[in-house]
């Protein structure tokens, strides 16, 4: 399977579902994009990557985790998103080390988030981008992800805004789950490493 280079064309977020973002990747030398849903610390973590003038007054998870593998002598030459199961994205960190290459399992926000900071460059399969890949027109696309670190970017193309209201559409109805259907949906998410869903999974089942 080839490899297919991406860039990071933005993030879009969701005025009216609180916590669910996309980060928007581009396909360098074509026209399709790859949304790819994150939780809001990861969405503000790369944000603030891509805004140069902008330096937290302390280092954030990725920036310790950058600061710890240069020290070590440990850099990260590229990220590669190598399958989606169920919607989601399963990538691989791949370092150096004087020389020696290995190569980690990590989420895909978080990869792209240290990818970002070692200037590193991210691919997916060829197969991945034709499966779940989509053409957005340029001229929906509002603004660029590194205009503004807060509230990220606005996006109203359709499939996207799609994309994000299935995510969160049961967010706001688990009191109407009994807490056996409740336990089920919170081990489905932590199965899906999607923490955000299950932290307000976990809410509800504490206010039982």
């Amino acid at each position: 399977m080839s490899l297919v280079q991406l860039d990071i064309r933005g993030i879009s977020y969701s005025q009216t579902q609180t916590g669910a973002y996309a980060l928007v990747l581009n396909e360098v030398d074509g026209e399709r994009t790859l949304p790819i849903v994150i939780g809001a610390f990861e969405a503000q973590s790369i944000a603030i990557a891509l805004e140069s003038e902008i330096t937290p007054p302390r280092p954030l998870t990725h920036d310790l985790f950058k600061n710890f593998a240069e020290v070590y002598g440990v850099t990260v030459t590229k990220v590669v998103i190598h399958k989606l199961v169920d919607g989601v994205f399963f990538s691989t960190l791949i370092c150096d080390k004087d020389g020696e290459e290995k190569t980690f399992d990590a989420r895909t926000s978080d990869s792209i988030a240290l990818a970002i900071r070692f200037n590193a460059p991210i691919y997916t399969y060829q197969e991945i981008l034709n499966k779940a890949g989509i053409i957005l027109k340029q001229e929906d696309f509002i603004e660029d992800a590194t205009n503004d670190t807060e509230d990220a970017i606005e996006n109203t193309e359709e499939e996207l805004n799609q994309l994000l209201n299935n995510t969160t559409q049961e967010q706001t109805n688990y009191q109407n789950f009994s807490k056996t259907e409740l336990e089920t949906k919170l081990q489905s998410a932590i199965e899906k490493e999607d923490y955000e869903v299950a932290a307000e999974i976990r809410d509800e089942l504490n206010k039982r």
